[in-house]
C-alpha cells in the first residue's frame, strides 16, 4: 500500500561535502603548554585519535571521517573532559576555560552537543548534591541512603521527561543512558524494570534510523540481559509463582481513550499476540487495509490474536463513525499522538508492530514480509 506521510523528513543539505569529514575546533583559554587530547569513545574502549600541545591562544582543530551512525568523542586535558557527539559532517566549535573546562565551556554547531553539555552540568550538580548529603552530620546511614536515592530518582524522571522520551533517537538520549554517579550507572538496566524500558525505547529508535548500528544492537542486548536478570531475581524471591510465566514488558506502553471514551492500555493485552497498528481512516487506502485486518482478526482472534489500533485522524467525529463497528481496540488522543509517534519512530502510515504474548516487541512492518505467517508463528 502507498504510505501516507505524517512526519516531515529532515531537510537534506543541498551543499555536497566533498571530503565527508566532521570537524571539532575552538580554543581553550589559560591552557598554554597543556596537551589537549581528542579521543573516540567506543562501546568498550576509549582511543586517542589526535592531540595537540596548546599555544598561548589555545587554538585547536581536529577532524575525522563522517560516521555512518552517531558516534561519541571527547576533548580531554588531564581529568577535564568535554563530550561531543557526531552524526554527519558538522563542524562543532568549543570555547573552554582551563582548568575547569569540563563545566566552563560553550559549544555551537550541534544541538546534540549542546544538550550533552546540559546533561553533563546536571550530572555534576547531582554529584555535588549527593556528596553534600553523604557528608552531612545530621543524617544517619539510612537517612543518607534514602535521601540520595530520592535525589537520583528525581534526576532520572527529569532526564527521561526532558531528554530521552521526547527524542529517543538523538545522540544526547543515548548519552544520558550511560551517565554515572561515582562508579554507578544512574540508569541501571541490570536490576531496574523502569530503566530497562528506557533502554528499550532508545534501542527501538536506533533500530529505525540506524538499523545496522553496533550501538543500537548493544542497547538491545543490555535491555534483554536486564529483563533476564529481573526475571531470575523475582523467581528466586517467589516460591509460589512458576518462574517460566514471569515476564517483563518489552514494549513502550500506550494509554489512550477508545471510541467509547474508555482508557485502553496496550499492556493490558498481555497474553495475546497483538498487532499494534498506526492508521489514518481518511486516507484513500484505508478501506482495503481495514478489510485485510478484519480477515486476520476473524481468522485468528479465537486463538489469542488482538489488534490495538491508534488512529491519527484529525476529525474525531469521522473517526468514531469509522470505528463504531470494528471489533478490536481503536484509540485516538490528539494531544499525545506526537509523543507516541516519536517513541515508536513512526514516520509514515500505515505502519504496524507485532507484539508477542509476553508484551515483547517482535518486529515492525518493514521487517515483516508475510504478516499472516508472522502472526501464526507467534500464536
Amino acid at each position: 500500500m502507498k504510505k501516507y506521510a505524517i512526519m516531515a523528513l529532515a531537510v537534506l543539505s543541498m551543499a555536497a561535502c566533498s571530503d565527508k569529514k566532521f570537524h571539532v575546533e575552538g580554543t581553550v583559554d589559560n591552557a598554554k603548554d597543556q596537551v589537549l587530547y581528542f579521543e573516540h569513545v567506543d562501546i568498550s574502549d576509549i582511543t586517542v585519535l589526535d592531540s595537540v600541545k596548546l599555544d598561548a591562544d589555545g587554538a585547536f582543530a581536529f577532524s575525522g571521517d563522517s560516521p555512518e551512525a552517531p558516534e561519541f568523542y571527547r576533548l580531554r586535558i588531564s581529568d577535564q573532559i568535554i563530550n561531543v557527539a557526531i552524526d554527519s559532517t558538522e563542524t562543532v566549535t568549543v570555547k573552554a576555560q582551563y582548568p575547569q573546562m569540563a563545566s566552563q565551556y560553550e559549544v555551537s554547531g550541534s544541538e546534540d552537543c549542546q544538550k550533552i553539555k546540559e546533561l553533563a552540568l546536571r550530572q555534576q550538580a547531582l554529584y555535588r548534591e549527593a556528596l553534600a548529603i553523604s557528608q552531612s552530620d545530621q543524617l544517619n546511614v539510612d537517612q543518607t541512603n534514602d535521601s540520595i536515592l530520592a535525589l537520583v530518582a528525581r534526576y532520572k524522571e527529569e532526564v527521561k521527561a526532558q531528554y530521552i522520551f521526547p527524542e529517543p533517537s538523538k545522540s544526547y538520549a543515548y548519552f544520558a543512558l550511560f551517565q554515572t554517579l561515582g562508579n554507578t550507572l544512574i540508569f541501571n538496566p541490570r536490576t531496574d524494570k523502569e530503566d530497562i524500558k528506557v533502554f528499550a525505547a532508545v534501542a527501538t529508535s536506533w533500530d529505525t534510523f540506524w538499523p545496522n548500528a553496533e550501538r543500537g544492537a548493544n542497547l538491545h542486548n543490555i535491555a534483554l540481559e536486564g529483563m533476564k536478570n529481573v526475571r531470575l531475581r523475582e523467581a528466586a524471591n517467589s516460591k509460589t509463582i512458576d518462574p517460566s510465566i514471569i515476564s517483563e514488558a518489552g514494549i513502550i506502553d500506550i494509554a489512550m481513550p477508545d471510541n467509547h471514551g474508555k482508557i485502553r492500555r496496550l499492556t493490558d493485552l498481555k497474553g495475546s499476540v497483538v498487532l499494534l497498528d498506526f492508521h489514518v481512516f481518511a486516507m484513500q487506502e484505508s478501506p482495503a487495509r481495514i478489510l485485510m485486518l478484519r480477515e486476520l482478526y476473524n481468522k485468528y482472534h479465537a486463538q489469542g490474536f488482538e489488534i490495538y489500533q491508534v488512529s491519527l485522524d484529525e476529525d474525531e467525529h469521522f473517526w468514531k463513525q469509522q470505528t463504531a463497528a470494528l471489533p478490536w481496540v481503536s484509540v485516538r488522543d490528539e494531544e499525545n499522538q506526537a509523543h507516541t509517534l516519536r517513541l515508536y519512530n513512526v514516520q509514515s502510515v500505515p505502519d504496524f508492530f507485532l507484539i508477542d504474548r509476553g508484551n515483547n516487541l517482535v518486529s515492525r512492518g518493514d521487517d515483516t514480509k508475510d504478516i499472516e505467517q508472522a502472526i501464526k508463528k507467534l500464536l
